[in-house]
């Protein structure tokens, strides 16, 4: 099975572009939603972060807004809670990957906001970059409920910029010339990895996942 990581700042397109590769067949995993489940009910993560930051903890789940402001921007606490998460959300990917190739899907896509910046991109076979001119970005980031200028500019802190993330990618796949202009960048890049002769340009990382324990 080809394992492609998918990435890009905030506001760029990669729910709209995960919904392309799937469409398409391939397994779409999501790093968000994974956390979503650790920090529910019953999750995982619930101990070990209620543990390490209190005020987060409500009704046996972690309050993600709670969470966020007892982080506020303190590089520390981000990463005490990546320290704890990041292992637990690996955990889940092997075990969703196994179970994909298992039953013989051949192309699984990683959606994961932050995939070079916790070294996600060592563990796939190619990576997928998501872009999207910068006004273009801002007006759909700032269309958002809740959010403000300075939320936004503190988020994208926290990100490698794009235009870093556009010269380390394989493949680029552009949101800001219309669905059709995306949607055809995703139909090549799937043709392209399934093609019998393609090798991987990340020293072919297509091994065998760890099975779930």
């Amino acid at each position: 099975m080809i394992v492609l990581g998918l990435t890009g700042s905030i506001g760029m397109g990669k729910s709209t572009t995960t919904a392309m590769f799937a469409e398409l067949g391939a397994l779409v995993w999501n790093a968000d939603e994974a956390v979503h489940a650790l920090y529910a009910a019953g999750g995982a993560a619930v101990g070990p972060v209620g543990d390490a930051f209190p005020d987060a903890l409500v009704d046996g789940a972690i309050d993600r807004d709670r969470l966020a402001r007892a982080l506020g921007s303190d590089d520390r606490a981000f990463r005490r809670l990546e320290a704890i998460v990041h292992p637990l959300v690996a955990r889940g990917r092997a075990k969703d990957l196994v179970r994909a190739e298992a039953n013989g899907l051949r192309l699984a896509v990683l959606d994961i906001p932050l995939l070079f910046e916790t070294g996600g991109d060592a563990v796939v076979d190619a990576v997928v970059v998501v872009s999207a001119p910068e006004e273009i970005q801002a007006e759909r980031v700032l269309a958002r409920p809740g959010m403000t200028r300075e939320r936004f500019e503190a988020i994208l802190a926290r990100q490698i910029p794009d235009a870093e993330k556009r010269n380390r990618a394989d493949f680029i796949v552009e949101t800001g010339q219309g669905l059709d202009t995306a949607r055809a960048s995703v139909a090549e890049i799937v043709s392209t990895v399934l093609s019998p002769g393609w090798r991987s340009p990340r020293k072919g990382l297509s091994q065998p996942h760890e099975p779930p324990q």
